[in-house]
């Protein structure tokens, strides 16, 4: 599994790109990736399949996303992960008291008759996981998923994800899952209503759950991150009236004690009868300011897919949104973004091109006016899609999925010109 590096100039910027690394179990299908990482040690997990049945796996590198150990099987239930590319498993990594190895969270979502939110912990870098812990309420009706996962200084981990319990009170369903996929007969701000944002945490133990919203966009990613002085925010997609699905924000600053009022990230008014499955993404900087990256259409009568950036420092007030420039597609879609440890900002996404799905990357700059770096293509070699990100001290590394069958999850370590 040896990266060795090479040069590739991509639209005419030079970045120096790690060969790809396969994440494979062995005769099982891999997709649905996330990556994190803390100085040279970087964690991927994901899900890999065989007989319609998944699992979650994670493999940790030691130094900087070159090489990966044996993948681990995380969760205890033979079988039981529901994943998909809006729902990865989420990966968080925490310092651990004077180890340098540091504590690793997994989150993923069960299946079961009603759908669970479950999360893992290791202490030893990965080799062994602890007993699983359910977050949501025990018996807890209905359908969710969609979890995102952020660890405080303490090693926290503060958890979302998209809860479809109130549609399957109202309707008597056991799952309910159809009532955001199903078209506007089914759709729409009063049918939103009847889906909540759940939060919770868990250390060694879970704590009480609780929703924060309702009337949330079932389907979409869900986004979290903690910063430094403590503040946690969280990001979603939300169904505004008029069924506009723009981009919700919230913050707490008590450690998830409480949560502010949601706030609009920007009026982009896509109104769109139905999920479109492509949520936000985040990260924070040092200095604590959030970097919120988004999809969503715009154009009117003819609207084209568009990936947009906005940052804001208490949660509350967003800067304008600046638009990333993609390849040119009709519906970048996915993104992904991370600031690393020199403050620089990389956006990664996927779109398809010449009828080949293509996922890329490329720097954001932010000054008096946004500039860009060149984009590069995290898998000239073939197919790409879901791509995501972590900041490691030797550099950036991109982790996505093939697609077909079997899929695979390749990962690639590359640095910034």
């Amino acid at each position: 599994m040896l990266g060795c590096l090479l040069l590739v100039v991509s639209n005419g910027g030079a970045v120096q790109v790690s060969r790809v690394t396969p994440l494979d179990v062995p005769g099982r299908s891999s997709s649905t990736p996330w990556v994190a990482a803390a100085g040279p040690f970087v964690a991927v997990a994901w899900g890999a399949s065989i007989s319609g049945k998944t699992d979650v796996f994670v493999a940790v590198s030691r130094d900087g996303g070159t090489t990966f150990g044996s993948p681990v099987q995380v969760n205890r239930v033979a079988g039981e992960a529901r994943l998909g590319g809006e729902m990865p498993p989420r990966i968080a990594l925490v310092p651990e008291g004077a180890s340098r190895v540091p504590a690793i969270v997994v989150v993923w979502t069960a299946r079961g008759k009603n759908t669970e939110i479950k999360t893992a912990r290791s202490r030893d870098g990965g080799r062994t996981f602890g007993s699983p812990v359910t977050l949501q309420s025990p018996g807890a009706q209905g359908d969710r998923g969609w979890p995102a996962v952020a660890l405080d200084r303490d090693g926290t981990a503060h958890v979302l994800w998209l809860d479809h319990r109130g549609l399957a009170a109202s309707t008597g369903a056991g799952s309910g899952h159809a009532g955001h996929r199903s078209g506007a007969a089914h759709d729409g701000v009063a049918m939103a209503q009847r889906s909540g944002l759940y939060y919770a945490s868990a250390n060694r133990t879970s704590s009480a759950e609780r929703e924060l919203a309702n009337g949330v966009c079932y389907c979409c990613k869900t986004a979290m991150v903690a910063a430094s002085d403590g503040a946690i925010f969280g990001a979603w997609r939300h169904v505004y009236p008029g069924n506009l699905r723009d981009i919700a924000f919230t913050v707490s600053l008590d450690g998830g004690k409480s949560f502010s009022t949601p706030v609009r990230v920007s009026q982009d008014e896509w109104a769109i009868e139905g999920c479109p499955d492509d949520g936000p993404a985040m990260d924070v900087d040092r200095e604590g300011t959030a970097h919120v990256v988004w999809p969503t259409r715009i154009g009117g009568a003819n609207p084209q897919g568009a990936l947009f950036y906005a940052s804001t420092r208490d949660g509350r007030a967003f800067t304008p949104r600046i638009r990333i420039p993609t390849l040119g597609s009709l519906k970048p879609s996915h993104p992904q973004i991370v600031v690393n440890n020199r403050g620089r900002i990389v956006v990664a996404w996927d779109e398809t091109v010449g009828g080949q799905r293509v996922a890329s990357a490329r720097e954001l700059r932010v000054g008096a006016e946004a500039s860009f770096g060149a984009v590069v293509t995290l898998a000239p070699e073939g197919r790409a899609l879901y791509p995501v990100l972590a900041a490691a001290d030797t550099g950036l590394v991109a982790v996505w999925a093939t697609g077909g069958a079997p899929s695979r999850v390749l990962a690639r370590r590359f640095e910034l010109p």
